[in-house]
């Protein structure tokens, strides 16, 4: 398997026609992944450095999935005290439904859109990230989406993804074998680590975007964690969230 260069192969979960319960295994099995191989300790991680002090606060991902994400972090943030307001938004409705069914809570939103057709205008989430979401489109298109992150959050940005690795990519094309039942989890997985990233490819992105990240590290197991937080004359204070 040649890894020198990312995979443009196309994901499953892309094409259309999937059955909604295909897709809703799919979401529960990265759910699982997430939290064995710590993908949600990564987003916490990133989640903690944007926060700071702060006991309020509005979350919005994008390429939210089954909500898995906004929901480790609710659970976080309500051990602490914190009151926490989520935005995810997801271009697959069908996703958006799982969502919504998975967490039916009054501080969360949910938006079936493609992310860059919302406008926040002057009522910006005060942090944007995306998990497991980056590797799914090309160089130009992280340059833009990086600019449209920073430019509609109020405090910072974070991103946590793949780094693609032999070891990772053989890792979990077996792992997926042995224990999943869900045949997108098992194609989507493996080509997921060849869709991923390199520090390099990392670094060429964030400089075409014109942005120095504060962190761009590399998080247990084969996960890249990248943190930008906006200079204090951007920010606006806690952003309400409204679109």
């Amino acid at each position: 398997m040649d890894l020198t260069f990312r995979s443009d192969k196309k994901e499953l979960l892309d094409s259309d026609g999937i059955p909604f319960d295909a897709i809703r295994a799919n979401m529960e099995e990265l759910d699982l992944i997430n939290s064995r191989l710590g993908g949600h300790r990564t987003t916490i991680n990133g989640f903690k450095q944007l926060l700071k002090n702060q006991k309020e606060v509005v979350v919005c991902e994008i390429g939210c999935g089954g909500g898995d994400n906004l929901m480790a972090i609710h659970r976080w943030c309500k051990r602490r005290g914190i009151a926490a307001r989520f935005i995810g938004i997801d271009i697959n409705p069908d996703c958006v439904a799982i969502a919504r069914a998975a967490c039916d809570l009054s501080n969360f939103i949910f938006i079936a859109s493609d992310y860059r057709q919302i406008n926040f205008d002057k009522d910006r989430p005060d942090i944007i990230f995306s998990s497991l979401f980056c590797h799914h489109f090309s160089h130009d298109e992280l340059v833009y989406m990086m600019q449209w992150m920073i430019e509609n959050s109020s405090k910072g940005i974070f991103i946590n993804d793949l780094h693609r690795h032999a070891i990772a990519y053989y890792s979990i094309f077996w792992l997926t074998r042995a224990f999943s039942n869900s045949y997108l989890v098992k194609n989507d997985a493996p080509l997921s680590v060849l869709r991923g990233f390199r520090r390099k490819e990392w670094l060429e992105i964030l400089g075409d975007a014109g942005f120095t990240p504060q962190e761009l590290s590399w998080r247990w197991a084969f996960r890249w964690l990248i943190v930008i937080r906006k200079k204090s004359t951007d920010c606006n204070g806690p952003g309400t969230g409204n679109i």
